[in-house]
């Protein structure tokens, strides 16, 4: 016998190419309702054009099918494809990145669904509806669109197997039955993976550099305006769970960027030299341990209460007691801190001083000669403090949301003309005034407040708590954090913004307070409790968070080498389990081995049990010969049984003759 393949002759005639097997009706259906549901997740995120162009070609696919058209010609889908990536182009200005890559997925799968005939089509287009699913992923990770996304995986399943068996006669839902039935037995599978497969700081891949853009938070940059608009946002910044008290309002100052340098108009940070071990400050009083759960900005700084005295991992600190992370967050990040509300800081180095006392070489002119008289009344830096802070007391100036526009020289347009503003304008012209009566001051951004959610026993930090006050440099006390927005509206530190703004009604929803709608707040919060345990137990299951869960456990420090063994064992052992189950539920919900089985039984129960490796025949010899009366019967059952079991069909009329046999057998 020969085992290498004859070579083809050049001069024989070509074999004629086998046909590719169609696509049924029940298998194009499936298939265009998962691609639907796909697509419909990310109707927000594509133009409207796209969108429905994607319905126009799915319903004219479900057209064809319907009334057995023609499919369309090639040169009409190329023209469609060439149109839609033009259209993608236009809109996007590129081919690649989030937004274009989505968009371009969409059009061309849209394509494909025309030119859908065979098996593999079919394939092809349900392995590009999971890439529409997952693509989801980079825009939202919430818990409606994830469970969204896997009602989504379901039929997309129900699709593939309505393709790979689309000649088993299935019923209708028996594809989605079965597709439910593999989820269900996947989960624990996937709970495993989840748990002990190893987490590595940072991601696998890089992502687009616009898979995280539109995402709110705090600038490392202050202008007038910058932060009352991001005060309309009731997004949330991030959570905080405290391990004891909560601290008063007058000690939640969440520290974020710190700007020194000014232009006249705007408020920068400038590079700083960080530090791996937190700047030494002298603390005064109790400590105040709490765990953050920091939502994605895009940014690499963290926050913390004045003044953090711990680094979470991977991260460092600024000397201007700025936490920094070694890459931006763009995922939903739990660290756990430590911070002192009472403090001193050290001394004021000689770069610090001059930073601290930089402003233009002109403009201003008005507010540099009411700094310039109030030194020369009283040159003590605390005196000057509170001369800014009186002012801004007894003066008519007014806390809004919505104030006049400035003009070039914004310090004096403010202190003289409009004097309405937001936190950024009374922390803009407080440092401007300490700066030019010779007090070292600088202007720290961050967050002030929370909402207490008192069902779930945690703090929530909202964008519309964003804030900004100043530290100014006082000999014997070094940094002192002043808010001259609290001498204005000292309702907005007590009690939050909604307090403190005459009109509230323009603020979001969930930043108001009382009314008729409070029972709908109070249901939005109790929302919010799920949200927050998604966040810490999923999201932000990153390697410092499984290293505590499995310590925690009991199993103590763990390394990769480990969690890698333990999931192995245990996949392994799950993977025997239920493939023994299968084996032994296939034998008993066999009928002809459940029939087999009750004719063994009886036989036992009366001493003659069948051997282990004994077979039908010659258990039915022996039976013939210890029992003679009951001879006739056994061969009968024992020759049917083994035609069945070991036949080339088993036909369901001898299936039933044996389970009638074995029903009225009597030893």
């Amino acid at each position: 016998m020969k085992f290498w393949k004859r070579r083809r002759s050049p001069h024989a005639p070509p074999s004629p190419k086998r046909p590719e097997e169609p696509l049924t009706r029940p298998a194009l259906t499936w298939l265009l309702a998962a691609l639907a549901l796909a697509v419909a997740s990310h109707a927000q995120e594509l133009p409207a054009w796209l969108a429905a162009l994607f319905a126009v070609l799915v319903g004219w696919r479900w057209l064809i099918i319907l009334r057995d058209w023609a499919m369309p010609p090639r040169w009409l889908l190329l023209i469609v494809a060439v149109l839609a990536g033009a259209g993608v182009v236009i809109d996007y200005r590129t081919l690649f990145g989030r937004d274009a890559g989505v968009a371009l997925l969409t059009a061309m799968t849209a394509c494909k669904l025309l030119e859908s005939r065979g098996l593999r089509d079919g394939i092809v287009l349900v392995f590009l509806g999971y890439l529409l699913v997952m693509s989801n992923l980079l825009f939202s990770q919430d818990i409606p669109r994830v469970a969204y996304l896997l009602a989504v995986i379901v039929v997309m399943l129900a699709a593939q197997v309505s393709i790979h068996r689309q000649h088993a006669g299935l019923a209708a839902l028996a594809s989605l039955r079965l597709a439910g039935r593999m989820v269900l037995l996947a989960i624990p599978v996937m709970l495993i993976l989840f748990v002990l497969f190893p987490r590595i700081p940072g991601p696998l891949w890089g992502l687009p550099k616009d898979a995280f853009q539109g995402r709110t938070g705090l600038s490392d940059q202050m202008a007038p305006g910058t932060i009352s608009e991001l005060s309309r946002s009731d997004a949330v910044a991030f959570r905080v769970r405290f391990e004891g008290a909560v601290p008063p309002p007058s000690q939640l100052y969440w520290r974020g960027p710190v700007l020194w340098d000014f232009d006249g108009r705007r408020w920068t940070r400038p590079e700083e030299t960080p530090v791996n071990t937190p700047v030494p400050f002298t603390p005064q009083g109790a400590a105040v341990d709490y765990a953050v759960v920091l939502e994605p900005s895009n940014k690499n700084w963290l926050f913390a209460l004045d003044l953090p005295a711990r680094l979470p991992p991977r991260a460092i600190m600024t000397p201007s007691f700025q936490l920094l992370r070694d890459q931006p967050v763009n995922e939903v990040y739990r660290y756990e801190m430590r911070s002192y509300p009472a403090y001193r800081t050290g001394e004021l180095t000689a770069m610090e001083r001059a930073r601290g006392l930089q402003l233009p070489a002109r403009g201003n002119t008005r507010a540099r000669a009411l700094a310039a008289d109030w030194r020369q009344r009283d040159p003590r830096p605390e005196a000057l403090v509170n001369a800014a802070l009186t002012l801004f007391r007894e003066q008519p100036f007014y806390y809004t949301l919505t104030p006049p526009l400035l003009g070039t020289e914004t310090v004096d347009d403010f202190l003289f003309r409009t004097r309405q503003g937001f936190c950024e304008h009374y922390a803009n012209a407080f440092v401007f005034l300490m700066r030019a009566a010779g007090v070292p001051a600088r202007v720290v951004t961050g967050y002030q407040g929370g909402e207490m959610n008192t069902l779930g026993g945690y703090l929530i930090v909202r964008q519309s708590d964003a804030h900004a006050w100043a530290e100014v440099w006082l000999a014997g006390r070094g940094w002192v954090r002043v808010d001259p927005t609290g001498a204005v509206a000292p309702n907005r530190v007590r009690e939050g913004l909604y307090a403190a703004l005459p009109d509230p009604e323009a603020l979001p929803f969930l930043v108001r307070r009382g009314g008729d709608s409070e029972w709908l707040r109070q249901l939005v919060l109790s929302w919010d409790i799920l949200n927050n345990a998604w966040n810490e137990w999923v999201l932000a299951y990153g390697p410092d968070r499984q290293r505590e869960f499995l310590s925690g456990l009991g199993f103590g420090p763990v390394d990769w080498g480990e969690m890698t063994v333990a999931m192995i064992v245990i996949l392994s052992g799950l993977g025997l389990a239920y493939f023994g189950w299968r084996w032994r539920s296939r034998q008993i919900r066999d009928p002809v081995a459940r029939a087999w089985q009750r004719f063994c039984v009886r036989l036992a129960r009366r001493g003659l049990a069948r051997g282990p490796a004994e077979g039908p025949l010659a258990f039915a010899e022996r039976v013939a010969t210890s029992r003679p009366e009951l001879a006739t019967p056994a061969w009968e059952i024992a020759r049917l049984y083994a035609a069945l079991r070991y036949g080339p069909v088993a036909p369901p009329a001898d299936v039933r003759q044996l389970q009638r046999l074995t029903w009225r057998f009597r030893a």
